[in-house]
């Protein structure tokens, strides 16, 4: 069964007053690398490894980008930037991905299930666009996909969005440990 129905449309985005969602692509390299490195020590927290490295450069982040812009095309995973209203900065990214295989059970009846995560730039904390944008995610996962279950899914370092999805009414589902030895948490 393939990830996300093929018959249904993959949203093209979301735009709010505070920030614009869109399929992330190869051109916004530049963008999206300023992004990561202005948020690098969070990134390998939120990630739980080692990247992005010091010595990260944009040509290994055009490659990054053009990967995921690849699996969004074949529809086998789906990555979104977030951008500032005006388009001119990256402020973050979504990622919505086919459960991992420890996860699975948790996806039990469901027919397309998907995890999510995303992050915002360290400097985009402080006027909470976390917080804006998990409650955007959420509405639109629900309004706009197709996807009949979907699961947050963080590490579990990430206390502030452990505490965000807390607020939000979403319950730990799971303490899961993966095939790399990388602890998660999976908030349903």
């Amino acid at each position: 069964m393939p990830f996300y129905p093929s018959d249904a449309p993959v949203p093209a985005g979301r735009r709010t007053g505070r920030l614009v969602l869109r399929p992330l692509r190869a051109a916004d390299a530049a963008l999206d690398y300023d992004a990561v490195m202005s948020s690098a020590a969070e990134l390998r927290r939120w990630s739980g490894s080692s990247w992005p490295a010091d010595d990260f450069t944009l040509a290994e982040n055009r490659d990054d980008l053009e990967r995921h812009e690849r699996e969004h095309e074949e529809r086998a995973a789906f990555t979104f930037t977030v951008l500032s209203p005006d388009l001119t900065r990256c402020l973050g990214c979504v990622y919505l991905t086919p459960l991992r295989p420890e996860a699975v059970a948790l996806g039990a009846g469901a027919a397309h299930a998907a995890s999510v995560g995303f992050w915002v730039r360290t400097a985009e904390r402080t006027s909470e666009l976390d917080r804006q944008l998990l409650a955007t995610l959420r509405e639109w996962l629900a309004g706009d996909w197709a996807f009949d279950r979907w699961m947050w899914t963080i590490r579990p370092e990430e206390t502030r969005q452990a505490a965000l999805l807390r607020e939000a009414g979403l319950e730990l589902r799971a303490s899961l440990v993966g095939a790399d030895g990388r602890p998660s948490l999976v908030f349903g």
